[in-house]
């Protein structure tokens, strides 16, 4: 397949790789250059939009519309092209999005994923995919390079990354949650390895609650998803519950707990480190 591939950060660069070894042809463009093995690169993005798919990988709402929208580049799409948007981004932008694709005429799918660069390496990552179910199905050859499974979120875009913000906004539960245990544990002489243990073997034995409680036991938050990032899906999530006039008071206290971890100097380290902030207040 002739795919086309925005942006190669920690977790595009992997997922350009991948698909080109998979035998896939690849062409990328990245605002900050680089090089991958046996991807092409271009210098200017109008050129992937010739591709029969393109993926897009970008950090935020902001570089999107910048490098996409304002340089128009669905002026330029081959007739058929589906565009995967695959960044975590406002549920506002994706309707936005939605809309800028169907006026062009291009076929777009939002496919958030669950996932961090280690699990996208390995191509397993957990793909939420909202959008027409042609769309959907033509990408299926690159969703079965990079993910382990395609989630269907139905055919409306903004689905999909309404859903990516609320499991993004539960894993920063899961880890001010264990934070606030160990509180309690360690200072009646419970060891963090004997607690987790214990959550683990009996009431919390999901992947997220697996991989924080081995940061937190370790006291290591090597960045895996800065924090700064989590910030910013925290704050997707609030101005996404604004938009339906709800109050979330879980939502707004870890908000506030990363904002916290971000101004005590943490916000490069992975977003676990809120649980270091909370136990230490450092």
């Amino acid at each position: 397949m002739d795919i086309g591939f925005l942006g190669l950060g920690l977790m595009g660069s992997v997922m350009a790789r991948n698909l080109a070894a998979a035998g896939h042809s690849v062409r990328a463009w990245s605002r900050s250059g680089g090089a991958i093995e046996g991807v092409t690169m271009v210098d200017d993005p109008t050129a992937l939009f010739g591709a029969e798919a393109v993926v897009t990988m970008l950090s935020d709402d902001a570089a999107i519309r910048e490098v996409v929208l304002d340089r128009k580049l669905l002026e330029h799409a081959r007739p058929g092209l589906v565009h995967a948007v695959t960044s975590t981004i406002s549920v506002a932008f994706a309707r936005e999005l939605a809309q800028a694709h169907a006026e062009a005429g291009v076929a777009y799918v939002s496919s958030p994923v669950l996932g961090r660069p280690d699990v996208a390496a390995k191509g397993e990552l957990q793909i939420l995919a909202g959008g027409p179910a042609a769309a959907i199905d033509a990408l299926r050859p690159i969703f079965a390079v990079i993910g382990q499974r395609v989630w269907d979120m139905g055919d409306e875009a903004p689905a999909a990354n309404a859903t990516k913000i609320a499991c993004n906004m539960m894993i920063t539960m899961a880890i001010e949650a264990m934070a606030e245990a160990v509180v309690l544990t360690e200072a009646n002489g419970v060891g963090r390895d004997r607690f987790f243990d214990l959550i683990l073997g009996t009431l919390f034995g999901s992947r997220s609650y697996q991989v924080y409680s081995a940061n937190i036991a370790q006291d290591n938050y090597e960045p895996g998803f800065k924090a700064t990032l989590g910030l910013k899906d925290l704050r997707l999530a609030k101005e996404a519950a604004g938009e339906q006039g709800r109050a979330l008071p879980m939502l707004d206290a870890v908000h506030g707990r990363m904002r916290e971890t971000i101004e005590a100097g943490l916000g490069d380290r992975d977003w676990s480190a809120m649980a270091r902030y909370t136990i230490e207040g450092r």
